[in-house]
C-alpha cells in the first residue's frame, strides 16, 4: 500500500467508488451481493468466493500460472498446488503416454526414472 501511494496509484482513498471513499468493504459487498440476488445467507458468498472462481477460471483457460498468480495476489506455488488440477495441460502428458503405441527399445514400459524421495523431501519442506 506504501508503493501505491508513493507511485500515486490511489489518491486518497484506499477503496473508492464512483469517486468517493467506500466507508464499509463488507457492507458493499453485501450490497453488491444483494443486487446482485445471489444468497445473503451468511458465508455463502465472499470476497474469498470470489479469488476462488478467479483462480479456476484463469487455470481453466490456460492463463500461465506466473502472471495468474501475480493478478489473483498469491504465490505460483499455492495457485498451482490447489488449483493447477483444473489446467488444460495438468495430466496431459499422462494421458499422451498412455494412449500412444510404446517405443521399441523400452524394456520395462518406463523410459525415465522418478525420483520418488526427493519428491517426498520437496513436499514435506513447502
Amino acid at each position: 500500500m506504501r508503493r501505491w501511494v508513493r507511485t500515486g496509484a490511489i489518491d486518497s482513498h484506499f477503496v473508492e467508488f464512483n469517486g468517493a471513499a467506500v466507508k464499509s468493504v463488507k457492507s458493499g459487498f453485501r450490497s453488491a451481493v444483494g443486487l446482485a440476488k445471489l444468497s445473503t445467507e451468511a458465508g455463502k458468498v465472499t470476497p474469498h468466493t470470489l479469488r476462488h472462481t478467479a483462480a479456476t477460471w484463469l487455470m481453466q483457460r490456460g492463463a500461465d500460472p506466473w502472471k495468474a498468480a501475480g493478478f489473483l495476489g498469491m504465490s505460483v506455488e499455492v495457485l498451482l498446488d490447489t488449483y493447477g488440477h483444473h489446467h488444460p495441460e495438468f495430466l496431459r502428458e499422462a494421458a499422451a503416454a498412455i494412449t500412444t503405441k510404446p517405443s521399441k527399445n523400452i524394456v520395462s514400459g518406463v523410459d525415465r526414472g522418478v525420483d520418488l524421495a526427493a519428491y517426498r523431501e520437496r513436499r514435506r519442506k513447502a
